[in-house]
This record gives C-alpha cells, structure tokens and sequence, in this order.
C-alpha cells in the first residue's frame, strides 16, 4: 500500500503520551484528546493528518504509520518534534 491515512496526538514528553494512550484505550474519543492536547495544528481537525505517501513523514512516524492496521493505535514514538500517538485511519 502506498498512502495511509492517519490521525495523531503530539506532545512534548513520553509521560504526557502514555497517559492519553491509556485514556484513548479506557474509551476517551482520540478525537477529542487531539483537539485538546495535540501541539501539532492537526489537532483542531481532531488529529486527522489525511492521506499520506511515503516520503512525507518523518522516518519513525512513517515507519510506525505504515505498520498499522486501520483502527489501531502506535505505542508512543519519538521524533524531532516530539511523542505522537498515531491511530491509523484507513
């Protein structure tokens, strides 16, 4: 598969990702955590990243993208701008 489309939640620290990993996991909307927690501009769209080709992403959150099956959520991961959650989309 070429293209994913995926949502994410960025924070500034592993910490503040396992806890929404574990809020999303007892039911809380991974929309909504977005919205209010995510420090990428995404988050006002409820994380929604749209569909992406590979290439587009940074390696480690392309790699972890692209690995997920639809409706499943990464483990936080890091990267230059920080910890995501990535729930995959599609």
């Amino acid at each position: 598969m070429d293209k994913v489309r995926c949502a994410h939640v960025l924070v500034k620290t592993q910490q503040e990702a396992m806890s929404i990993l574990d809020q999303v996991k007892s039911g809380k909307s991974f929309a909504s955590i977005a919205e209010e927690k995510s420090l990428c501009p995404s988050g006002k769209r409820g994380g929604d990243l749209g569909t992406f080709g590979r290439g587009q992403m940074v390696r480690e959150f392309e790699k972890t993208a692209f690995a997920l099956q639809k409706g499943e959520l990464s483990q936080p991961i890091k990267t230059q701008f920080g910890w995501h959650i990535i729930k995959r989309l599609e």
